[in-house]
């Protein structure tokens, strides 16, 4: 079973650039949203991501970012206040609500 959260708010972004190919964020994160593709890290799933920030706060070179718990409680907390389905702009590259 694998635990999704709202679709398309989480903040997380990994640099490919950056990455140096340590592995410590597919080491930390809890929900498996990293892997080891070759020599670099990638995003598996950005929708299992649950915003913790393990993984970028273990990252040497910065190479992830993310906006720790920003994306599914804002997303939440707007959609109830508007009285819509929970959305906002970080799946489109943009800042959360």
């Amino acid at each position: 079973m694998s635990l999704k959260y709202l679709k398309g708010v989480a903040t997380l972004k990994l640099d490919e650039a950056k990455c140096i190919g340590c592995g410590m964020c597919v080491q930390v994160c809890p929900h498996a949203v990293l892997e080891m593709s070759g020599r670099k890290a990638r995003i598996t799933d950005v929708d299992m991501c649950m915003e913790c920030g393990a993984c970028a706060g273990n990252c040497p070179v910065e190479a992830l970012s993310l906006k720790k718990g920003v994306g599914c409680a804002a997303a939440v907390i707007t959609g109830l206040i508007k009285g819509t389905e929970p959305a906002c702009g970080c799946g489109e590259g943009g800042d959360c609500c």
